[in-house]
């Protein structure tokens, strides 16, 4: 039982580490925590042996499906390659859903509010998309694939884990379609 609180807590923090910009091993998260993530492994140190909080985890969820659309827009904006720019249609239609569906299920729980915003992380992730020039496609599955990982475990650490039923639900499915975006983000790479 511990084994799984603290898989979602580390989930939780994989997620706001997610397309890190470590081009050693495109499939590694980090090698190095940053200073910001060292920060925030700090802070949530008590925490990683529970699973996250109702509101922790809407505000992890509500950041990744933010972040999957906007970067999703700059894909169908700046990608070369069609498979690319349709894999960034098929994110802003499910993360829209998914961020609806996590409204929906956010309601259910008392004192719980969705409340989109990325993390630090994330927003610099944005930012190397927007520069990465000719390298967007490479760098967009990159991050995807890193992204969608963290989101799944996550997803898979609070629907084990977690105590409120409905994010348990909402969780629990979503984790099946983020493993299908993690599996098409692979192929992009």
């Amino acid at each position: 039982m511990k084994t799984r609180f603290l898989f979602a807590g580390v989930g939780a923090l994989a997620l706001a580490a997610c397309g890190s910009n470590n081009d050693a091993d495109d499939t590694a998260m980090t090698d190095q925590p940053t200073d910001a993530m060292a920060t925030s492994t700090d802070a949530m140190a008590p925490a990683a042996a529970t699973a996250p909080m109702p509101q922790q985890f809407v505000d992890t969820a509500a950041a990744s499906d933010t972040y999957e659309v906007e970067a999703a827009k700059l894909a169908q904006e700046h990608g070369s390659s069609q498979k690319v720019k349709d894999f960034a249609a098929q994110m802003v239609k499910d993360h829209t859903t998914s961020t609806e569906n996590l409204r929906k299920a956010a309601a259910e729980v008392q004192g719980v509010t969705v409340n989109p915003q990325m993390t630090p992380m994330q927003q610099q992730n944005l930012e190397e998309l927007r520069g990465a020039g000719d390298d967007f496609d490479a760098t967009y599955a990159r991050q995807q694939v890193a992204a969608h990982q963290a989101a799944l475990d996550a997803l898979n650490g609070y629907a084990q884990g977690g105590d409120a039923q409905p994010l348990k639900d909402f969780a629990g499915k979503t984790a099946k379609v983020v493993e299908h975006h993690l599996e098409m983000a692979r192929e992009l790479t």
